[in-house]
């Protein structure tokens, strides 16, 4: 890579950057091939940066280089017939629901996600409140194209014919934290609509009387089902369980608390975690029943309550992970999971300099 590529490619950091970090913005897939390259090279850390809304309290190496993806807004192919979106990944994720939206259609992406990119949501394994309906983000890519930590352009998944890589991309990429790559852009699945929808505040003891609801959540402030489909089938539904159902889905407002903890148990646990982090003197927490995540909000710090909520979790096959702390000097993962070694592997295959947010992954991957 050229000085004049940098000089041209360099911007301003954004708000939340590391300080002192060289911020690059390419202009497409091959340009940021071409920066990764040269990093991989060099022996210089890198951390993909979309709109910086899921990057979560610091782990790992701090980066010398920040990469934008701010120039990859395009929609590069919508097919409404066939269902399919093919987005950049530096789209927001509410200019493509927008979109979506004149063609009673949606991609199901996370709800309030206000300056959140489409690849940062996918990095972030963000799977949004109706991950219940319609399972995980990961279940809804179809194709990715990723520049990998050494500078390889892969595109692969369910449009095309052979995955020549031998891994499933779009899968791997949902979660990774920009670990494995620089995800450029993805075909996303599409699904219409419902003509209606509605909120139920029931008891949580009356949740598994629903249908398929698109949301069972458990806040400080009691439970809420969420509906979607005929009005005589919401209706219908409501009647079940004897209550009335509120036009719209009133999704509750997002933790913002400056300590946090998720939690992740079996979908049966559900309630259990969510005594647990009530006695754990939450302020807020958003409870998936049903799949098995709660989010608690506290109004301190407390390395005593995130070694109970972890011990807890760990000893009932789950994890508790700090998803924002006032202080980056702490295990946020907590133990790794058992296929830390195969974490490892695969991290050698798609970044073997180690140069893409090296250390922060569960087990420092």
């Amino acid at each position: 890579m050229t000085q004049r590529e940098i000089e041209d490619w360099q911007v301003s950091p954004p708000q939340g950057a590391p300080p002192d970090v060289l911020v690059l913005a390419p202009p497409n897939v091959e340009a940021i091939a071409r920066v990764l390259r040269w990093a991989s090279l060099e022996g210089r850390s890198v951390m993909p940066w979309g709109g910086g809304t899921h990057c979560g309290p610091a782990a790992g190496d701090t980066p010398e280089i920040l990469l934008r993806t701010n120039e990859l807004t395009s929609i590069v192919d919508y097919q409404p017939d066939d269902l399919t979106l093919v987005v950049e990944a530096g789209a927001l994720v509410s200019e493509v629901e927008s979109m979506l939206a004149e063609r009673s259609q949606s991609a199901v992406l996370q709800e309030h996600a206000a300056g959140s990119t489409i690849g940062g949501m996918i990095a972030s394994g963000a799977s949004g409140y109706r991950r219940l309906r319609y399972g995980p983000t990961r279940d809804r890519m179809l194709e990715a194209t990723v520049a990998t930590g050494d500078g390889r352009v892969i595109t692969a998944g369910g449009r095309v014919v052979k995955n020549v890589t031998g891994y499933d991309i779009p899968r791997l990429m949902s979660g990774s934290l920009g670990s494995l790559g620089v995800m450029s852009q993805v075909c996303l699945k599409l699904w219409p609509v419902p003509a209606t929808a509605a909120s139920i505040d029931i008891d949580v003891a009356a949740f598994p009387a629903l249908y398929r609801p698109l949301a069972l959540l458990e806040t400080e402030q009691g439970a809420t089902a969420y509906l979607a489909g005929t009005a005589e089938e919401i209706a219908g539904q409501a009647n079940a369980v004897g209550a009335d159902p509120v036009p719209g889905l009133n999704w509750p407002a997002p933790l913002d608390h400056a300590s946090r903890i998720e939690m992740r148990v079996p979908s049966p646990l559900v309630t259990a975690a969510v005594e647990q982090v009530k006695a754990a003197e939450a302020v807020a927490f958003r409870a998936q029943h049903g799949v098995g995540i709660v989010e608690a909000g506290f109004a301190d710090w407390s390395d005593e309550r995130l070694k109970s909520l972890r011990d807890w979790a760990e000893r009932h096959s789950g994890h508790a992970v700090v998803t924002a702390a006032p202080t980056p000097d702490l295990d946020r993962w907590g133990a790794p999971p058992d296929s830390v070694e195969l974490q490892r592997r695969v991290k050698e295959a798609f970044d073997p300099r180690h140069i893409l947010v090296p250390g922060r992954l569960p087990g420092g991957v």
